[in-house]
């Protein structure tokens, strides 16, 4: 590393002053938490309805339904992630089960996400632990080095059109309905929480097959999914690939700098800031995923040190669509065009 990178980096904040400030924001309010509830899955109830009447008349109508759907499912998402946390009800219980029937709807199993997010927590900036629960990043020494195949993997991944269409429908209806790789690393709990989301998923399936006919349940929900998929990777992507972003090897790799270097403040409008319940607020939530989303945005309004985090706007943020590889040298995310390409004999 350079001398000049290492002199830019800003010191670590006081353990005590962010563990003090954020214990404050920590406990659930439930009525806050029944309201979200109410005002997230009942629209998307209600819009899955109006969807299938509007096969009826055209589906163009039903495509431009899906958006709206698909915003209630990213809010419904974030739902099932804060009982992943533990933070929307103070009952572990009240958390599992909302979480389980959250999951189902998002096409997600509770404890084995809750387990896979977990390690993303402990790990996210942490460069030799890569690889559980992140979007894959190479570093620009490891792709000079890498054959023309795995570049060529590495591209594919990496390009936006497929991360976030193919990317976003492999993850929730493929990935996330077996364990794969990580069977060795969960306890039984996690992996048969993935069989009884797939059961609880092939039951629903089951019943709108008779009810409204596959085709039109098929019809109704790849939309919801493609287009909420397509947010949620796009959200979890940007909150940690972003021009200064925090990345470290283990040795150096800091919990605190993870949350207010590594993990983007994104000042959305208001209306993506409700759907997307309050995410955008990321250097807060991973100094403390302790606290509900809905206490996220007062906990940074109150509080100059979040306030000193440099917030990332809607605009801004679509420059992060050309980084792709970690620069040890120079501390930050590149392009593929910053990367001299190694000679082949």
């Amino acid at each position: 590393m350079s001398d000049s990178a290492k002199g830019q980096r800003q010191p670590v904040p006081d353990a005590t002053a962010w563990r003090e400030i954020v214990a404050r924001y920590q406990q659930p309010e439930p009525w806050r938490s029944w309201e979200q509830v109410m005002n997230s899955i009942l629209p998307y109830i209600l819009l899955w309805y109006l969807m299938y009447h509007s096969l009826e008349i055209s589906y163009m109508l039903t495509l431009v339904l899906a958006l709206p759907a698909a915003g209630f499912l990213v809010r419904i998402f974030i739902i099932f992630h804060d009982c992943c946390h533990g933070s929307f009800f103070a009952s572990r219980r009240a958390n599992a089960v909302l979480g389980f029937v959250t999951g189902v709807l998002t096409f997600t199993p509770y404890h084995f996400w809750r387990h896979e997010h977990a390690v993303h927590h402990a790990t996210a900036g942490n460069l030799d632990r890569r690889g559980r629960g992140d979007v894959w990043t190479m570093t620009a020494k490891e792709y000079q080095g890498a054959s023309r195949w795995e570049r060529i993997k590495y591209r594919v991944y990496r390009n936006p059109l497929v991360m976030f269409t193919l990317g976003a429908l492999y993850t929730f209806l493929i990935s996330n309905r077996y364990v794969g790789r990580s069977a060795r690393q969960v306890g039984r709990r996690e992996r048969r929480s993935v069989m009884w989301t797939n059961l609880a998923i092939g039951g629903i399936i089951v019943v709108m097959s008779v009810t409204i006919g596959l085709k039109e349940y098929v019809l109704i929900q790849l939309p919801i999914i493609l287009f909420g998929g397509a947010a949620g990777v796009w959200l979890f992507y940007v909150q940690h690939q972003f021009e200064g972003v925090y990345w470290e090897r283990a040795e150096n790799w800091d919990y605190a700098s993870v949350g207010l270097k590594g993990s983007s403040f994104y000042k959305l409008p208001k209306v993506l800031q409700w759907f997307t319940g309050n995410i955008g607020f990321h250097h807060i939530h991973h100094l403390s995923p302790k606290i509900p989303n809905y206490r996220l945005e007062q906990c940074h309004r109150e509080n100059a040190l979040f306030q000193s985090v440099k917030p990332l706007t809607l605009t801004g943020s679509l420059k992060s669509l050309r980084l792709r590889l970690w620069d040890e040298e120079h501390q930050k995310l590149v392009g593929f065009g910053g990367v001299v390409q190694p000679t082949r004999t």
